[in-house]
């Protein structure tokens, strides 16, 4: 079998595979969609109505660079249904982003997530969407990555924009399964921003660990713009356990907390380090611009796929696939990461 898992090949068929011992296997998607930076007053509709005729040859990369939302879209959405997702997380989308993507998605889908500069529908989102026939949403809720992460608009001294994350408790409807994921994008300019939020999440992702025993389980996703090594790796070796995280609002430890001794090792592990190697794609970097393939100097691993050190899931798969196709549209300056989990 070419290239991907038998897991992969598996999962493609169906959109959860539950098994006597009452396993289901996800797939799951993280992809920073790249803001609408072109706006246009081109409707979703429009956009359908004007795809070419099926047999009609593309001009081979003829169109070059970032191109507008509107033409991006179906891409995206194209995407993403063709991989049989169950669950996303995305980055950086507008509320007119989030909108399409709903629609493009079909009635099956659902989502969850507030502006970040207001708490409402101003400045990016950070959304979760879901699969209605998977998944039962039990709650979910925002925090601001700043010193005071309960004040919606809040920023980080320093750092580029407003920063937020998204999270989520779920049932798995066929087994009663129940699991948190949390949804982050951290700022592009401030490592000190980067690592309070990855502070921020690993602690809420250790107090929903604890939960139930401490055999909650916990999926992470989200476009951390810090590298796994190198001089921004702060945030992913925070969030790995690799180096201690920074104090926090106490208040938010208030919020959520961590009962002495409990889970005391906790951290969140990368998905492309729990799957066997013949389950990892070709490709690796999952930021490319959009000058991509004709320059690959900023290529960089950014965005991740996590699950909580206490187990509960166990990583099948893991792939970054391209967000190139044959006409020269570049979906997003970033790659969509997909990975297939068992929980």
């Amino acid at each position: 079998m070419p290239f991907l898992s038998r897991a992969f090949a598996i999962l493609a068929l169906t959109t959860m595979t539950v098994t006597a011992a009452a396993t289901t296997g996800i797939r799951l998607a993280s992809w920073n969609l790249r803001f609408d930076s072109m706006p246009n007053n081109i409707t979703v509709q429009q956009s359908l109505a004007a795809l070419p005729d099926p047999l009609q040859q593309p001009a081979f990369l003829g169109l070059s660079g970032e191109q507008p939302w509107s033409t991006r879209r179906i891409r995206v959405a194209q995407r993403l249904l063709s991989e049989k997702i169950v669950l996303a997380g995305f980055q950086e989308a507008l509320v007119r982003q989030v909108n399409d993507m709903a629609t493009l998605l079909g009635s099956d889908w659902s989502w969850v997530g507030v502006g970040r500069d207001d708490g409402v529908a101003a400045g990016e989102f950070s959304p979760i969407f879901f699969n209605k026939p998977v998944f039962k949403l039990i709650n979910n809720d925002t925090f601001w990555l700043s010193n005071t992460p309960f004040d919606a608009g809040s920023k980080f001294p320093g750092a580029g924009s407003v920063r937020i994350a998204t999270a989520t408790h779920f049932e798995i409807k066929a087994t009663g399964k129940r699991f948190t994921y949390i949804n982050t994008h951290l700022d592009d300019q401030s490592d000190d921003q980067r690592r309070l939020g990855a502070s921020l999440i690993l602690w809420r992702a250790h107090f929903e660990a604890a939960q139930n025993g401490g055999h909650s389980t916990v999926l992470i996703t989200g476009d951390f713009n810090s590298a796994s090594t190198g001089e921004d790796a702060g945030a992913y070796q925070i969030i790995t356990g690799a180096i201690p995280p920074v104090p926090i609002n106490s208040t938010f430890q208030q919020r959520f907390p961590i009962p002495s001794g409990a889970l005391a090792n906790f951290t969140a592990l990368d998905l492309r380090t729990q799957v066997p190697r013949f389950g990892v794609s070709g490709n690796f970097a999952s930021f490319t611009g959009f000058n991509a393939p004709d320059d690959t100097s900023q290529y960089q691993r950014i965005d991740f796929i996590f699950g909580g050190s206490n187990g509960g899931w166990t990583g099948e798969a893991i792939k970054v696939e391209t967000a190139l196709t044959d006409d020269g549209v570049i979906a997003s300056d970033h790659r969509p990461v997909f990975g297939d989990i068992s929980l």
